[in-house]
C-alpha cells in the first residue's frame, strides 16, 4: 500500500487544533514540525522531565498528514478547516515512497556495548556473542516498554551494577529490588552480574509482560510484580541492592518507600535525574539516607548511597 502525505504549515496556535480535526477527516496519523527546520529560524523544543514545553509546537509549525494515496485529500483538508472554523489553508502533498518498515526499523537498532562488558543485542542480530568470552549479552528488542539501555539513565544503572554487583556471589547472596523496572533490562543485568535473589516492579501491566517475556528469553530467573501485589507478596523484606530508574518527581515521592527496601549497609541507587534535579532529589532522601552524583551523562546524573548499619 501506498500513502500521500498533507503538508500544512500554520501558526503555534493553530497547530493541535487542526491535528485533531485532521484525524476526525480521514487522516492515519498526524505529526508536527518545525517549519524553519534546517534554518537561522529553527527553534529546539525539548521534551526532558523539568523541561518539556507548553505545547508540542513552533512558532511556525507545520501539520503533516498521512493519508492513503487514493484518498480525497482535497475533502479531508476542507472538512478538517470546516471543523475548526478556518478557511481552507494552503497545502502540498509529497508522496511516501514505498519501503519495507520492518527492515529499515530494524536497521536503526544496532547492538549497543554498556560499561566494560555488556551488550544489548536485538534478536535480529543473530550470533553477536560480544568482544570475548566475558561479555554478558542480553538479547533485547524495541518495545513498549521503557528500557533498551540507549537512554544515559538506563546506561548509568547497567554500569553502576555492573561495578558493583560481583560475578560470583559473595558468602551472603546478594538481593536486588529493580523499582520501576520496565523492559527488566537492569533486573537481568542484576541477575546476569551474579545477584541471588532479583525482583522487578512496575505500575504498568504491559512492562510486567514485557519484561517477563525478556527474562524468559535470556534465561533469567526474576520475580516480576505490580506494586500492590509486591507490597502483599514481599511485607517487610528488605533488599542489598534497590535500584529505581524512573523520573525525579516520583523518585521524591517515594522516597521513604524505597529507603525502607534497603537492607542495613545496603545500597540505593537512584536515576531517571536531571543534573540540575540532583540537589532537590539528594535532600528529599537526606532523613533516611544519604545520596551523591555516582556518575553523569549527557546531563543525567545517577545518585547512590549506603544505609547505614545500626550501631
Amino acid at each position: 500500500m501506498s500513502w500521500t502525505e498533507i503538508v500544512i504549515d500554520v501558526a503555534l496556535s493553530d497547530a493541535e487544533t487542526l491535528s485533531d480535526a485532521l484525524m476526525e477527516a480521514g487522516a492515519l496519523s498526524v505529526s508536527v514540525e518545525d517549519a524553519d527546520l534546517g534554518t537561522p529560524d529553527e527553534q529546539p523544543l525539548f521534551g526532558e522531565p523539568g523541561m518539556e514545553p507548553k505545547e508540542a509546537a513552533w512558532q511556525r509549525s507545520r501539520v503533516v498528514a498521512l493519508a492513503e494515496v487514493d484518498a480525497d485529500h482535497a475533502a479531508i483538508v476542507s472538512n478538517a478547516a470546516a471543523a475548526c472554523g478556518v478557511a481552507v489553508p494552503p497545502y502540498s502533498l509529497r508522496p511516501v515512497a514505498a519501503q519495507d518498515w520492518v527492515r529499515l526499523t530494524q536497521s536503526q537498532f544496532e547492538p549497543i556495548h554498556i560499561g566494560k562488558n555488556i551488550w544489548v543485542v536485538p534478536s535480529w542480530h543473530h550470533g553477536h556473542d560480544g568482544p570475548d568470552t566475558n561479555s554478558l549479552i542480553l538479547e533485547l528488542d524495541p518495545g513498549l516498554a521503557f528500557g533498551t539501555g540507549s537512554h544515559p539513565t538506563t546506561r548509568l544503572c547497567m554500569e553502576w551494577l555492573e561495578t558493583n554487583v560481583p560475578k560470583v556471589p559473595p558468602q551472603k547472596p546478594q538481593t536486588v529490588l529493580d523499582y520501576g523496572c520496565g523492559s527488566g533490562i537492569l533486573a537481568m543485568v542484576a541477575k546476569k552480574l551474579g545477584a541471588a535473589t532479583v525482583i522487578g516492579v512496575d505500575i504498568d501491566p504491559h512492562a510486567i509482560d514485557a519484561a517477563r517475556y525478556n527474562s524468559e528469553r535470556n534465561h533469567c530467573e526474576v520475580a516480576y510484580h505490580l506494586p500492590e501485589d509486591f507490597s502483599n507478596h514481599a511485607g517487610p523484606q528488605v533488599y542489598d541492592i534497590v535500584v529505581a530508574n524512573i523520573l525525579s518527581g516520583p523518585l521524591k515521592l517515594m522516597a521513604p518507600m524505597l529507603c525502607s527496601r534497603v537492607a542495613a549497609g545496603g545500597s540505593l541507587t537512584l536515576s531517571g535525574v536531571l543534573a540540575e534535579q540532583a540537589n532537590d532529589v539528594i535532600a528529599a532522601y537526606a532523613q533516611w539516607l544519604p545520596l551523591t552524583v555516582w556518575a553523569e551523562q549527557d546531563g543525567w546524573v545517577a545518585l547512590s548511597g549506603t544505609r547505614n548499619t545500626p550501631n
